[in-house]
């Protein structure tokens, strides 16, 4: 299955699950990332970290390691 930290900038998804049963992946589902949530990522910093998504009208920052514990169903892409 995929993982946030597998998509492309300007790729769009929905959360399927949050692995993890600890703080970081607590946090994860505070800022909003919760199961059945659409997801695009917005842009990927030049070093590759932090990346930038837009989920329930705003934006949030996540390292790579961390986008890879929330599992994405990636919508198929327009055009």
């Amino acid at each position: 299955m995929s993982t946030l930290a597998d998509l492309t900038e300007g790729q769009a998804a929905t959360i399927v699950e949050v692995s993890g049963d600890d703080q970081i992946s607590q946090r994860i589902m505070e800022m909003g990332l919760t199961d059945g949530e659409q997801v695009s990522l917005r842009r990927i910093a030049p070093m590759g970290d932090p990346m930038e998504f837009s989920v329930r009208g705003y934006r949030v920052s996540l390292r790579r390691a961390e986008a890879a514990r929330v599992s994405v169903e990636i919508h198929p892409s327009k055009g």
